[in-house]
């Protein structure tokens, strides 16, 4: 049996830490700060705390998948003209 995970509506100000932030892409908390602090995903700094806007954050994880199924097409497209057995 699968389980099922709910969907609970956010407010589009929501923040989230960047513990969290980093789970949901799946990343090491440093590694995360590192792409705050190199600007490519916006974050506010409260003290010392970061927080970003969980739309910022979806929308840095959807253009990585975009980026990342564009990488994997130009791949494939590769081992198919240079015929590595690849179909």
């Amino acid at each position: 049996m699968t389980k099922r995970k709910l969907l609970s509506p956010m407010p589009s100000d929501a923040e989230v830490t960047t513990q969290q932030a980093a789970g949901m892409l799946h990343v090491s908390r440093p590694h995360l700060v590192k792409l705050l602090e190199q600007g490519f995903i916006p974050f506010k700094k409260g003290g010392s705390h970061r927080r970003i806007l969980l739309q910022d954050l979806l929308k840095y994880a959807q253009e990585l998948k975009q980026q990342q199924e564009k990488s994997l097409q130009f791949i494939a497209q590769q081992a198919q003209e240079l015929n590595l057995g690849y179909e």
